[in-house]
C-alpha cells in the first residue's frame, strides 16, 4: 500500500477525533432536538433551517457557556467562538 492510499482514512480518523468536529456534532445534536421540540409545540415540520436560526438566537449563547463550563475551560475560547465581543484568544 502506498502513504497516499491510506492518508484519506487517516486524514478521516483525525477529523472525526478532532473536538471542533466534536462540538460540531454535539451542536447539531442541540440543533436536532429543538427542531423535533419545535415541530411537536408547533404541529408540523418546521425544518433544519428556522430550527437551526431560532436556536442560534435563542440558545446557543447558553448552551457553548455551559459547554465551556461542563469541560472545565471557561476561561479559553470555543472552538466556534465567532463573536465580533468574545475577547479572549486561543
Amino acid at each position: 500500500m502506498t502513504p497516499s492510499v491510506q492518508e484519506p482514512s487517516t486524514s478521516h480518523e483525525f477529523v472525526k477525533q478532532s473536538s471542533l468536529y466534536q462540538e460540531f456534532l454535539a451542536e447539531r445534536e442541540e440543533i436536532l432536538k429543538h427542531k423535533w421540540l419545535e415541530s411537536e409545540r408547533l404541529g408540523y415540520d418546521v425544518g433544519f433551517e428556522r430550527a437551526l436560526l431560532d436556536w442560534i438566537r435563542k440558545h446557543r449563547e447558553c448552551w457553548r457557556a455551559a459547554r465551556r463550563q461542563q469541560s472545565g475551560v471557561s476561561g479559553t475560547a470555543s472552538p466556534f467562538a465567532t463573536s465580533i465581543g468574545d475577547k479572549r484568544t486561543t
